[in-house]
């Protein structure tokens, strides 16, 4: 299967009046087509940071990155980026929300306009369309984020603890729910998120990171015997709490 991201040995450090302080070091994972990955590691290790990177945002000091197979700078792959918030204007509609990204790279035609309506249409929220953002709960908000984010078509999905400011279980709702999509989207994706249980819930593998400087300490495949594999059926598995142990360890080593 071909690979949408490659990075290699990725270096990376904050300058300031005060001096250097060393962020991420040695950064080397590639994710293919269709392959979710979660990024675990301390409070403040750099995860936000490494996907800042791999949005273009910040250049890394040292290694390369290459997204379909072209180096960064060259790539014209639609990266897509959600946030811990979900940034909908209010003054805006739902729609109007959702195909903000197409106006603003110009890419409004009347087969985008459509395929928002379908996205709408098939996440359940066609019938809020013409409704502001406060009129809808934080998951239906989440899950319009997400769509504006899938309209423009990337290839590749980058995901800033999207869940951290719902409350714990609409939280497990919107995973669930945004889990699936992004499977039935066949899209590649990166979750950065402190929460162990969303990441097993979620993924097919973790990379856990150490304390900064971050290094990859360990990457953890999941496997799961389940007849439907959903973020939800995962929680109730049996090999659960084997991966929530075996991550924990990874991050709390002295312990």
């Amino acid at each position: 299967m071909e690979e949408v991201l490659e990075l290699k040995h990725i270096c990376y450090a904050y300058h300031t009046l005060e001096g250097e302080t060393p962020t991420l070091t040695d950064i080397s994972f590639a994710l293919k087509k269709g392959e979710f990955v979660a990024i675990v590691g301390p409070s403040g290790c750099g995860k936000s940071t490494l996907l800042s990177i791999i949005a273009g945002l910040l250049s890394p000091e040292r290694g390369l990155i290459k997204i379909n197979g072209k180096y960064q700078r060259e790539s014209t792959t639609n990266v897509g980026y959600m946030l811990q918030h979900d940034e909908l204007f209010e003054w805006r509609s739902i729609y109007n929300n959702v195909i903000l990204g197409l106006e603003v790279q110009h890419m409004l035609t009347a087969r985008t306009r459509e395929k928002a309506y379908e996205l709408l249409d098939v996440y359940g929220l066609k019938s809020f369309a013409r409704s502001r953002p406060s009129e809808l709960s934080g998951g239906m908000r989440q899950r319009a984020a997400l769509i504006r984010t899938l309209v423009l078509e990337p290839d590749l999905l980058l995901l800033d603890e999207p869940f951290s400011s719902l409350d714990y279980q609409t939280r497990l709702n919107v995973g669930d729910d945004i889990g699936q999509i992004i499977r039935r989207e066949k899209k590649a994706a990166i979750l950065v998120t402190h929460d162990l249980s969303e990441a097993i819930s979620l993924a097919d593998r973790v990379i856990v990171l150490s304390g900064r400087p971050a290094s990859i300490r360990q990457t953890i495949p999941l496997r799961f015997d389940l007849a439907s594999d959903t973020p939800m059926n995962r929680r109730g598995a049996p090999e659960f709490k084997t991966y929530f142990n075996l991550i924990w360890k990874e991050l709390n080593p002295d312990e």
